[in-house]
């Protein structure tokens, strides 16, 4: 291992929040999975998608107040808002304490206004990177890619999915940045002399992270633009239903599938960009919908090094890892300025539905 590439992270994989439990429960859970990474000597630690509320787009819901009890507001002028609120600046005090970054995914309502004062809001499926070394949030990333419909579907048994009824796909893009005070003797603009080939300080900086949410990690093209930024770590949580009732299989078939899709996506995604990624669940009985388990932390040859035991409860899972080992693949297989083509890639970037080819002829 480099010494000075190391870090110690996990994921804290929660079990299922109930619609009958209070903000202060659900909050308590979490505070006490940063005091278990305390105690492990951990440096980052991530929750999971939606990990202050339920996964409240399995219900179908009209009634303005009750949706907006599970936004966090937020605007241009405070961004990082759901930082000051009782839902999450305990988090924020804690990990302050105990020097331990965090990354967060909650329901976002963002509120903008025109020039003349009218307010527009917008909501997204949303995480935050905290920083203890900065003080402050640093990054803010909005899913993409939301799956399900807007309006439920008809079969009372079937699984309702509507993240497209409460949430507007994420307009940030997949933007990396860089996580202050995770390493030691980090390289910073200041320590580069004028005329030195970039090329010389890759690998030497603070840590490069990216991050994403649920869906987004089975989307090649959102794993893609952290590779090309350098990334060295990949952060994504999930809430992933076991079993819907309209679908095809056993409840224990669709779990087996479902998990080995997570995985296969996961692995895929950090083998493919020479990065190490964490990925982790909210899991278990969630208002009676499974969830399915698979928390864990795969490197950037994609072997997974350490994933949950459990698959229904909180559970921490921490891991070691060298950053360093990045630089490996990508001086490989992975060398994108040796290897990629992108006089061939015009499809992949222009062309949104399935188009089949013309038939032949006889």
């Amino acid at each position: 291992m480099d010494a000075t590439r190391v870090l110690t992270v996990a994921a804290a994989q929660m079990g299922g929040n109930q619609l009958h439990d209070t903000r202060a429960q659900i909050l308590d859970r979490m505070l006490k999975l940063m005091d278990q990474a305390a105690e492990a000597g951990l440096r980052l630690l991530a929750y999971p998608e939606l990990a202050l509320t339920t996964f409240f787009p399995a219900h179908y819901m009209t009634d303005p107040e009750q949706i907006a009890g599970y936004f966090e507001p937020t605007s241009p002028a405070d961004p990082y808002a759901v930082l000051a609120t009782p839902h999450a600046k305990p988090l924020v005090d804690k990990a302050n304490q105990l020097g331990i970054d965090f990354y967060l995914g909650f329901a976002e309502r963002w509120t903008t206004a025109s020039d003349d004062g009218k307010q527009t809001t917008t909501d997204y499926n949303t995480t935050i990177y905290y920083s203890v070394a900065a003080g402050k949030a640093i990054a803010k990333y909005r899913k993409v890619h939301l799956p399900g419909t807007k309006e439920p579907l008809e079969d009372p048994k079937a699984f309702q999915q509507l993240e497209k009824r409460y949430f507007t796909p994420g307009d940030l893009g997949f933007q990396a940045f860089r996580a202050p005070g995770l390493v030691e003797g980090a390289l910073k603009t200041e320590d580069v002399e004028s005329g030195v080939d970039p090329k010389d300080t890759v690998g030497k900086g603070d840590p490069i992270l990216g991050m994403l949410i649920c869906n987004d990690r089975r989307w090649p093209e959102a794993w893609r633009p952290y590779g090309l930024q350098g990334a060295e770590l990949v952060i994504e949580g999930y809430n992933t239903t076991t079993w819907a009732p309209q679908y095809q299989g056993t409840p224990e078939e669709q779990e087996s599938l479902a998990s080995f899709h997570h995985r296969l996506s996961c692995q895929a995604g950090s083998y493919q960009n020479g990065l190490w990624s964490l990925h982790v669940a909210k899991c278990g009985d969630e208002d009676g919908q499974c969830l399915i388990g698979g928390t864990m932390i795969i490197d950037p040859l994609g072997r997974v090094v350490a994933e949950a035991k459990t698959k229904d409860r909180d559970e921490l899972v921490a891991a070691t890892i060298d950053l360093a080992l990045c630089r490996e693949p990508r001086g490989r297989v992975f060398d994108f300025g040796k290897h990629r083509r992108l006089e061939h890639y015009g499809l992949a970037g222009r062309q949104v539905g399935l188009e089949e080819i013309p038939l032949l002829s006889r």
